[in-house]
């Protein structure tokens, strides 16, 4: 069950942001045809925020996802929690002897994601100037990128000589990395979806609003990695 969680999130977000600005941009012509939009003068007076542009709010599908991501915040920091418990109760012998693990190859991994992270902020601010074929490129750089980081992290995993349940620390170290994968290749179907749809023929979704909101789960990606690295790499 936990293994298919990241792809049914991904699925949920990218169908949740397709219908969101669906019914936004229909309910929006509805009142233009109506004669709505000329009504404003009689309207109470509205709040700074209300005047703002769209563009300077947050939406209610990026106040959505931004929930979200806490509770995912809060899933990971229960395995962080495990795995320090888990070494204080086994010190000194934290890896176990033999089961020692190398910091270089997933250190080029990290550089890799930090760098897709770059990539999709590119293609945040190439949507968000109109640039939609330079935003799809950036976008797709970042899902290459991120298939990279994967297949990094399958050789690593292949080049150890212990298994899940060798150890407290092989099982935990399995489980935080492996969860975290998992969350990456469901960050890579997301933005897949999410280019498919945005950047599809005939799209009316917004590309730029759609695009910010996807780049909020993959900075979350790697914002994980990064802890995950220092915690079980560096500061072991």
């Amino acid at each position: 069950m936990g293994t298919s969680r990241p792809f049914r999130q991904a699925a949920s977000v990218a169908h949740t942001i397709a219908v969101i600005h669906h019914t936004s941009v229909t309910a929006w012509g509805s009142r233009a045809r109506r004669g709505d939009v000329n009504a404003t003068a009689a309207e109470p007076a509205r709040s700074v925020d209300d005047l703002a542009p769209p563009a300077e709010r947050m939406s209610p599908l990026a106040v959505g996802v931004v929930v979200w991501l806490a509770s995912e915040v809060m899933f990971f920091g229960g395995l962080f929690a495990a795995w320090f418990v888990l070494k204080a109760n086994n010190e000194p012998l934290w890896p176990p002897p033999g089961e020692e693990i190398e910091a270089v190859r997933m250190l080029i991994g990290t550089v890799i994601l930090i760098t897709s992270s770059v990539t999709v902020h590119l293609a945040v601010t190439s949507a968000e100037h109109g640039r939609n074929r330079s935003s799809l490129r950036w976008l797709a750089a970042t899902i290459a990128l991120g298939a990279v980081f994967l297949v990094n992290e399958a050789l690593e995993w292949a080049s150890l000589d212990f298994g899940f349940s060798s150890s407290a620390f092989s099982t935990i170290f399995y489980l935080l990395t492996g969860f975290h994968g998992l969350h990456v290749l469901g960050g890579l179907v997301l933005m897949t979806v999410v280019a498919w749809v945005v950047f599809g023929r005939g799209s009316r979704v917004p590309t730029a609003a759609t695009v910010r909101v996807t780049s909020y789960y993959w900075h979350f990606v790697d914002a994980v990695w990064v802890v995950l690295f220092l915690t079980v790499y560096v500061l072991r």
